[in-house]
């Protein structure tokens, strides 16, 4: 089975999404990614109990944290599913796609390349 979803994704593996703290979200936006979304195990799944809620919470706490500055929240998700879910993935990463491109580039990505070119 193929799955299709766009050559911009970067898809970082880590041992479970509790992993991914919120720092690491927004250390993704701040080197230009113009979204970031964790995609983890069922919820009430996770082999280590409570990774997965935590990372949800995290990730609530990226958007919120980009809407105070002025940056949509809505560039930070998180979506759950099982690991034998292949074309649901695939399906996440183009709804993700599509919602970045509604969103445009991240403002701080285009800061970024205004500073490289000054």
């Amino acid at each position: 089975m193929r799955l299709s979803y766009s050559t911009d994704i970067k898809i970082i593996r880590v041992p479970c999404t509790g992993k991914v703290d919120i720092l690491h979200i927004l250390r993704a936006m701040e080197k230009g990614a113009d979204g970031v979304y964790l995609v983890g195990c069922l919820e009430g799944d996770c082999r280590y109990k409570t990774g997965n809620l935590n990372a949800r919470k995290r990730v609530e706490q990226a958007g919120k944290i980009l809407n105070n500055i002025g940056i949509s929240g809505e560039r930070v998700q998180m979506y759950n599913l099982s690991s034998g879910e292949g074309p649901r993935f695939a399906k996440f990463a183009q709804e993700m796609e599509e919602r970045i491109k509604a969103l445009g580039p991240s403002p701080i990505r285009t800061q970024l390349q205004n500073k490289e070119v000054a």
